[in-house]
């Protein structure tokens, strides 16, 4: 948009169209031309994306009267909205991210020896691309295990994960914290006032940022990652 044209620079530009290129373009793309995501079967049924939505407004079969170009600008509409959206979440919020999670990166070894955590401002920061992005500059991939952030009540240690994998954590909290809470997990773990730790290892809390700081030492010295 324009306003993004005058607010940013010819190199953050560029980052953005690569970014929309990849996560917005080449899936439409993709899907037009008949190109499957998986290899193999998916596990489920996929019928909420943009093009699924375009297509639910073709007019139905059985419709008395089918409006075509009514439908037709309906789903221009909602295709432009989608990417001007898109685009506005790139340049206002996934890239003023990056020096957030930049500076949390190049700090990561005054946290913890290791370099294997890293404490990050801003809640709700968005910081797993720029993670996986920063590693690989940096000749690190996978080095990173676990992400020390601020909620609304409490902090977080997050287990980073296995890029493109899914669900699989690079590390997971140890299972026998795991849907554990409150007293109950502060007593097994020998941290205080430990707020819970999610059944698939994944994430945990507590109330305080030291605390959070703990479980992930903690966690790494369990596992042998220390």
């Amino acid at each position: 948009s324009s306003g993004i044209n005058a607010e940013y620079g010819e190199e953050n530009k560029a980052v953005i169209y690569r970014r929309l290129y990849e996560y917005f373009f080449e899936e439409v793309d993709a899907v037009d031309n008949g190109i499957n995501a998986t290899e193999g079967k998916p596990r489920y049924h996929v019928t909420t994306t943009l093009s699924g939505r375009v297509r639910a407004l073709n007019p139905k079969w059985n419709d008395k009267e089918q409006d075509f170009d009514g439908q037709f600008q309906k789903a221009m509409n909602l295709v432009g909205k989608e990417l001007t959206d898109r685009v506005e979440g790139m340049a206002r919020v996934w890239l003023p991210a990056l020096e957030l999670v930049k500076q949390s990166f190049e700090d990561r070894f005054s946290v913890h020896p290791s370099g294997k955590i890293i404490k990050l401002a801003g809640e709700g920061c968005p910081w797993k691309e720029h993670l996986y992005n920063l590693e690989e500059e940096a000749g690190c991939e996978g080095s990173v295990l676990y992400v020390i952030s601020q909620s609304s009540d409490s902090h977080r240690v997050m287990a980073v994960g296995v890029r493109g994998e899914g669900f699989t954590n690079r590390l997971s909290l140890p299972e026998k914290w795991m849907g554990v809470r409150d007293d109950a997990l502060s007593e097994i773990s020998g941290i205080p006032q430990c707020v819970f730790v999610h059944a698939n290892g994944f994430i945990g809390g507590n109330k305080t940022e030291e605390g959070a700081l703990a479980m992930a030492v903690k966690s790494l010295d369990m596992q042998g990652q220390a």
